[in-house]
């Protein structure tokens, strides 16, 4: 109980909680460490049997991922979604 209480005093000292942290430490450590883990499989299971088809098709899926999280992170991703909604309402 009080290790809650000083958790909340804590957090009105400071002021505003925000995740900025947890949001630069993925993107500076984990983001860069999935990809090298996919790079890794899909030359260990595609390249290593000859299978550059395979490997391209799912580099593809790889690449449609980062745009995704690159939205994300970049935080343009409410202009995109104004621009598709654009589209349909005239």
């Amino acid at each position: 109980m009080t290790t809650m209480m000083t958790l909340a005093t804590l957090a009105q000292q400071e002021g505003e909680i925000s995740t900025g942290g947890l949001n630069d430490w993925l993107v500076n450590n984990a983001i860069p460490l999935v990809l090298l883990a996919v790079a890794v499989l899909l030359l260990w299971l595609g390249g290593g049997k000859g299978d550059n088809a395979g490997v391209m098709r799912r580099l593809g899926g790889v690449v449609i991922a980062l745009a995704i999280i690159g939205l994300a992170v970049g935080g343009s991703g409410v202009k995109v979604g104004e621009w598709i909604s654009g589209l349909f309402t005239g």
